[in-house]
């Protein structure tokens, strides 16, 4: 999701300040035309999401194996949710990152379902060795002794991980029809859809079928998502951003406080309900009033992201940080074993100054185990050679389908023993091989027909 000014967009007379920015041609330096007020956002967001996975969670040690319950699950819980929830930042910076990237290719000539089979490959490749990793390791240990319970909270939490993946690639194969309806329609497009997140939360709560909420995952992540083409085409200007927050934030909190909706803004380790789960039209406001107001902090961030040090830092780990959001769950999963099981603590009162301590040296030493593991694991991201080629519309569309379900089964089973898990990774492998370029049917006398034989005689 890395912006850079070889894809520019191209067209417009005298380009607001967000599109010069993206124009701006490289010079010959690590880094040169990229988009740093987006990289610092992707670091801001990775850096919270992995933070809370370590912090939200309690675990206890018990006669059964392990009890994961919740921070949030004590009073006033809610409140921490509405600071740590950021992944509509990450689908705004994947927006802008999109488009940038769909302009560049289709300006080339290339076919939207080959764009889209690139983009499946380096999304769902990476998930392969991770889940067969996760998978083995989990069946190893559990018939070595390990209680399953143990081993079954690690590894659903892996798995709990790869559900912004599966969202991901319905917002990847949407951007060329989006992009197209963003340059005829600009900001209808983001208002229409998340009218339709408002209209799908009249049904689910008025109806009281839940099952309707579902719906919002699409409404919700690609009105965020099309924030991100709005700023892409330099649309957010500073009047845009002010009412974004103000009213974002406005509407976030009344629908809040007077509407039908949880206070809580995450589904992180399995509370009763989330804003999240399904995402509802507060998670769009909120997303909303966090893109207004980091672009209005926009000179800010740039000034100090083009300082030698930070520029460093984000050249750095801007190229690993998915990496290490697909991989922290090792390294947590690790430190959280050899406290609970092999040291015998568990995790102190939520909100006291042990809990505060527990969760900072908890976070050090995340810190210090995942860098030298994304390091090796990067190197597993690549996609192997014989993923290539154009694959046609009706193949990408199916290998879509079966990377995204894929990846919904293995977020909802855990990277863990079983039936389940090895299915939903068959199926993303299932879906990886359809990305490739059809085999041309090789043509002999015995496959053509009699008559055309006879005619060459």
């Amino acid at each position: 999701m890395t912006v850079t000014a070889e894809s520019a967009p191209e067209g417009a007379q005298q380009p607001p300040p967000t599109a010069q920015l993206l124009r701006i041609p490289a010079q010959g330096r690590r880094g040169a035309g990229r988009d740093r007020f987006l990289d610092v956002i992707r670091l801001l967001v990775m850096g919270l999401v992995v933070a809370q996975h370590w912090w939200l969670p309690t675990l206890v040690g018990d006669a059964d194996g392990l009890t994961v319950g919740s921070v949030l699950s004590h009073d006033g819980g809610f409140l921490l949710t509405w600071g740590v929830q950021v992944m509509p930042l990450i689908f705004f910076v994947g927006g802008a990152a999109n488009l940038i990237s769909w302009r560049s290719a289709s300006g080339r000539g290339t076919a939207a379902s080959t764009w889209i089979a690139r983009r499946l490959r380096r999304l769902a490749w990476p998930v392969v060795p991770l889940a067969v990793l996760w998978i083995v390791t989990s069946h190893a240990m559990v018939l070595g002794g390990v209680p399953e319970t143990a081993m079954a909270a690690g590894s659903g939490a892996a798995g709990m991980v790869l559900w912004f993946l599966a969202v991901y690639v319905l917002v990847v194969v949407c951007t060329p029809l989006l992009s197209a309806a963003q340059e005829r329609f600009g900001w209808r497009v983001t208002a229409a859809l998340f009218t339709g997140a408002a209209v799908v939360d009249v049904l689910r709560f008025g109806t009281g079928v839940e099952a309707f909420g579902f719906a919002n995952i699409a409404f919700v992540w690609l009105g965020v998502h099309q924030l991100g083409f709005a700023y892409g085409h330099g649309a957010i200007r500073r009047p845009h951003a002010v009412l974004m927050a103000v009213g974002g934030v406005a509407a976030a909190l009344t629908l809040a406080i007077v509407g039908p909706y949880s206070p809580n803004m995450t589904g992180v380790f399995a509370l009763e309900s989330s804003n999240v789960s399904p995402p509802t039209l507060v998670l769009a406001a909120l997303g909303t009033a966090q893109v207004g107001v980091a672009v209005l902090l926009r000179d800010r961030i740039n000034a100090w992201a083009a300082r030698p040090g930070p520029a460093r830092l984000l050249d750095r780990v801007c190229p690993q940080l998915m990496t290490v959001y697909l991989w922290h769950m090792v390294p947590l999963s690790v430190i959280a074993g050899v406290l609970v099981f092999g040291l015998g603590m568990n995790t102190p009162e939520p909100m006291t100054g042990a809990w505060v301590l527990w969760g900072a040296l908890g976070t050090v030493a995340l810190l210090a185990l995942s860098v030298p593991l994304a390091r090796c694991a990067v190197r597993l991201e690549e996609p192997p050679a014989v993923l290539s080629g154009a694959p046609g519309t009706v193949r990408v569309l199916a290998a879509a389908a079966l990377v995204g379900g894929g990846l919904l089964v293995l977020t909802v089973s855990g990277l863990g023993v079983g039936l389940v898990p090895l299915l939903g990774l068959l199926a993303v492998v299932s879906g990886l091989a359809l990305t490739r370029a059809p085999r041309p049917r090789a043509t002999s006398v015995a496959t053509v027909p009699r008559v055309a034989v006879d005619l060459f005689r």
